[in-house]
């Protein structure tokens, strides 16, 4: 049987609970050009709870559109400087051109650093919206992204393998792997109830990687400024603002941002909610139970989760966090030693 510590949940270990809106588009994320005048926007955004993820493979999408007919202008701004600007940005940079980000907001204050960090394209569209266009971008934005962050991997970018165990009341069931991850989720089983410790009859595992947030957003900014790119601190009103950058070639990875200033209408938030306890350097595995999971992060314990779509509000819910610990402390007492 598998030996693992227990989570230590209780309130007085919590040290503290933040709230955070995914920007999702029911269709999917957005790659898209877009051409005004002299001037191109490709956009890169709408990615849900996939955003750090897809981050790397989306971005290099959004850079195949801008070379799609020849050589990129020398000058590109990005816009935003969550996951997905700063990736967007840096392969710029590989690809030789003088890149600028412009961004509301920078880590640590960025969407992206309020994401758990568990390599998974989650929540990245409406099944019954998945059009096979869709799917093959999701696959090639999937497996650049995976294949990225395996060349990331250790206490610099703060990257990591983790076993993962989905818990169930219920058989898991036998439609085998999405064709966009296949392959994706290494030594994928499931467990005999004699195998693992958890108070419930279905486990399966797999293992992914886990990106913490802080260290990782932090380490690409240095990056990104030691290869020569600059950040500008600034905010827009609508199309016409963008428009009036001096670089011809712009890359929108504005998030929900994205709304007001591109008038795209399907861009709808899903509030997130986190509550994090001292960290326990021996935990080393990730629990996904229903709608709630634990992640070990240096930065603590992390342990969900909220999915309220539609919800813009980033305020803390007292209730919601109760939920939480409560759930995760039942969970774990349960949990055979």
């Amino acid at each position: 049987m598998l030996t693992l510590p227990k989570v230590k949940v209780s309130e007085d270990r919590v040290i503290r609970t933040v709230a955070g809106l995914r920007p999702f588009r029911p269709p999917g994320f957005r790659v898209e050009k877009e051409c005004h005048g002299l001037k191109t926007i490709v956009h890169n955004y709408g990615h849900g709870g996939g955003g750090l993820t897809l981050s790397w493979g989306s971005s290099y999408l959004a850079l195949e559109k801008l070379f799609e007919d020849g050589e990129a202008p020398s000058r590109v701004a990005v816009l935003g400087c969550g996951a997905l600007g700063l990736s967007a940005a840096r392969l710029l940079q590989q690809r030789g051109l003088d890149v600028t980000i412009y961004a509301k907001d920078l880590p640590p204050n960025t969407t992206s650093n309020i994401a758990a960090g568990q390599w998974s394209p989650y929540s990245v569209a409406d099944f019954r919206r998945r059009t096979p266009a869709f799917n093959e971008q999701l696959e090639r934005a999937s497996r650049f992204s995976h294949r990225r962050f395996q060349n990331m991997l250790g206490s610099h970018y703060g990257v990591r393998w983790l076993t993962n165990y989905v818990l169930s009341e219920h058989p898991f069931g036998g439609g085998g792997e999405d064709p966009s991850t296949a392959g994706l989720f290494p030594e994928t089983r499931n467990l005999e109830p004699d195998e693992h410790p958890f108070p419930v009859p279905h486990v399966r595992q797999y293992v992914t990687m886990l990106i913490e947030p802080s260290t990782y957003l932090n380490a690409v900014v240095r990056d990104f400024q030691l290869a020569g790119g600059r950040i500008v601190i600034r905010t827009f009103e609508d199309v016409s603002d963008v428009l009036s950058l001096l670089e011809p070639a712009i890359v929108n990875c504005t998030g929900l941002g994205a709304k007001a200033i591109f008038g795209d209408d399907e861009l709808t938030p899903i509030k997130g909610q986190l509550t994090f306890l001292l960290p326990q350097s021996e935990v080393d595995y990730i629990t996904l139970y229903g709608d709630l999971y634990m992640m070990p992060r240096t930065d603590g314990i992390l342990l969900g989760g909220t999915h309220e779509r539609g919800e813009w509000s980033m305020d803390v819910d007292l209730a919601a966090k109760e939920t939480i610990i409560s759930g995760h402390t039942k969970f774990f007492k349960a949990m055979r030693a």
